[in-house]
C-alpha cells in the first residue's frame, strides 16, 4: 500500500493541541481522575539560569500559548489515537469534555525577565494545570528564546549605528515549519522591523521585505540584463542583489541600470565577502539616495565588528543565527509545581532535588525603576507588598480570558522601551553583569520552614 504524504505542514489544529503533550502527563491526568484526587495546584513556568552570555531574556509568546489552552480540546481521531494507546473510554469520555476552568497569571510579552521569576503560572484543578506543561513551555520558551536573540541585535544596532532596519531572514532555517512562523512573531517582538516569510506576515501582521536572490541574476545572459529586467517589474522598489560575481562591479552596474532607466531604485544588497569593507566601496559608488542592505552570518556579535571596522548599512538580514539563537540555542524553561489545595487552602509546595530547588508558592514579581533606569527586582509571596511595580497580571480566571492583548506592534515598543530601562553592563552581548534579583525575606522563610517540614517528614 502507498504511503500517504502527510501535506498539514505541522500545523497543529485545536483537536491535535491536546495530544501535544507528554504521555507522562496524559497518565498522571488518568491517576488523577480515577484516584479522585484533584486539588487545586499552582505551577510556575520559570528558567534557573541564563543561557550563554545572557543579561536578560525577553518575555514572548503568551498569546499563543493561551490561544492554545482555552481552545484545546480532542477531537475524534485523536481520542481514537489514545483509545489505541490503552486509555479506557471512561479517561477518553472525560477528555472529550475537557475544558480549561483556572486561573493564568502571566508577564506581558515585550517584558525583560530574570532566573526563577516566573513568566507565567497556572491554578487549576492539578488535572488540568498538569496537561499544558509541554505545550506551555514549547511556546513561551522558543518565542522568548527569539525575541532575546532579537533584542540583543536591535540594541546592538541602537548602539553603534542608527537605527537601521532589521529583517528576519531565517525561516528557511528554522527547525520547521511553526518553528520559522513563531520565530518570525518572537524576533519581531524582540525589535526586528519585518520579516521575509509571507505566512507569518499574513498570520501576525508582521511588514514582509524581499529582495531577490543570485538565480535571478545567474539565469539571465548577463548581470546587467537580470537587473534590467528586475526594474522593469519593480521600478523603484527593486533591491538589487550586486555580489553574485564581483561586488564592487555588480555596484555600478546597478548605478548605471539606475540611471539609464530613470528609476530611483531603492538599493543594493551584499551577500558576501568582506562586508564591511565592500560596505564602505560600494558606499562611494552609490547615489545617497541608494541604500546597502547586508546579508549573510549577521547577528550581534557580527554587528559588533561590522560597525567597528567602519561598515556602512541602511539594514541587515540576520538569518540562522537569529531563527536559531546558533550561539544559545535553548532557554531551558521549566514548569513546576509550586502549590497545592489542603483543606480549602493553598499551601506551598517545592523539590528538594540536588540542584533544581524551586522556591515555594505562588509568587509575586515586583520591580523597582530610578531615573528611568531598572534597579532591582524583588520575588515575593503573591500577597506580600515589597514596593515597586508588579510584573505579573491576571490573563485567565476561572476560564475566561480577561486580558486585552496589546497589539504586535505594542508588544514591539514595549520591547524598546525595557531596553532603554536595562543598564548597559547588563545589556551587554558578552560577559554581562548580573542584575539584581532579590528574594523576599518572608518568601525566603516560606522556603526554608517547607524544607524543614519535607525533611523532617522524609527523615532525611
Amino acid at each position: 500500500m502507498e504511503r500517504q504524504v502527510d501535506a498539514t505542514f505541522g500545523y497543529l489544529s485545536p483537536d491535535d493541541i491536546g495530544l501535544f503533550t507528554d504521555r507522562y502527563e496524559l497518565t498522571m491526568l488518568r491517576g488523577y481522575r480515577e484516584t479522585e484526587h484533584t486539588p487545586r495546584g499552582t505551577f510556575s513556568l520559570f528558567f534557573r539560569s541564563l543561557p550563554t552570555n545572557r543579561g536578560y531574556v525577553i518575555a514572548a509568546g503568551l498569546e499563543q500559548a493561551i490561544a492554545y489552552l482555552r481552545d484545546l480540546t480532542f477531537g475524534e481521531d485523536q481520542l481514537a489515537h489514545l483509545r489505541e494507546e490503552g486509555f479506557p473510554d471512561s479517561f477518553l469520555e472525560y477528555l472529550a469534555d475537557f475544558e480549561f476552568t483556572g486561573d493564568v497569571r502571566a508577564v506581558p510579552e515585550g517584558t525583560a525577565v530574570f532566573p526563577n521569576e516566573p513568566l507565567l503560572e497556572v491554578t487549576a484543578p492539578i488535572d488540568q494545570a498538569q496537561l499544558f506543561e509541554t505545550l506551555l513551555i514549547n511556546q513561551i520558551g522558543f518565542q522568548s528564546l527569539i525575541a532575546t536573540k532579537a533584542a540583543r541585535m536591535r540594541d546592538t544596532v541602537r548602539r553603534h549605528g542608527d537605527e537601521q532596519t532589521i529583517v528576519d531572514f531565517g525561516s528557511r532555517r528554522a527547525h520547521g515549519t511553526d518553528a520559522g512562523l513563531k520565530a518570525a512573531r518572537g524576533a519581531y517582538v524582540g525589535g526586528v522591523d519585518g520579516t521575509s516569510n509571507e505566512a507569518a506576515g499574513n498570520q501576525f501582521d508582521i511588514p514582509v521585505f524581499g529582495t531577490m536572490a543570485h538565480s535571478w541574476v545567474q539565469s539571465f545572459p548577463s548581470e546587467r540584463a537580470a537587473f534590467e529586467a528586475f526594474v522593469d517589474v519593480y521600478g523603484e522598489e527593486s533591491v538589487l542583489l550586486v555580489d553574485t560575481y564581483d561586488t564592487v562591479a555588480g555596484a555600478k552596474t546597478a548605478v548605471e541600470v539606475a540611471r539609464e532607466t530613470d528609476v530611483d531604485v531603492r538599493g543594493v544588497r551584499l551577500d558576501s565577502g568582506d562586508l564591511a569593507a565592500l560596505s564602505q566601496d560600494v558606499r562611494e559608488i552609490l547615489p545617497s539616495e541608494m541604500d546597502i542592505f547586508v546579508s549573510s552570518g549577521v547577528d550581534e556579535f557580527f554587528l559588533r565588528e561590522f560597525f567597528a571596522d567602519g561598515g556602512i548599512a541602511d539594514g541587515f538580514g540576520p538569518g540562522t543565527s537569529l531563527t536559531t539563537s546558533k550561539d544559545a540555542p535553548t532557554l531551558d524553561p521549566v514548569y513546576k509545581l509550586v502549590a497545592v489545595e489542603e483543606d480549602g487552602k493553598m499551601q506551598p509546595s517545592m523539590k528538594l532535588s540536588e540542584g533544581k530547588v524551586t522556591y515555594p508558592g505562588g509568587k509575586s514579581v515586583r520591580r523597582s525603576t530610578a531615573d528611568g533606569t531598572l534597579q532591582r527586582d524583588v520575588i515575593a509571596g503573591t500577597d506580600e507588598d515589597v514596593g515597586g511595580e508588579e510584573l505579573l497580571v491576571d490573563v485567565v480566571q476561572d476560564g475566561d480570558l480577561v486580558y486585552e492583548f496589546p497589539t504586535l506592534d505594542e508588544i514591539r515598543e514595549r520591547t524598546l522601551a525595557t531596553l532603554g530601562k536595562l543598564p548597559a553592563d547588563v545589556r551587554a552581548i558578552e560577559d554581562p553583569a548580573e542584575y539584581s534579583v532579590e528574594i523576599s525575606d518572608t518568601l525566603t522563610a516560606t522556603a526554608e520552614r517547607v524544607q524543614s517540614d519535607l525533611r523532617q517528614e522524609m527523615d532525611l
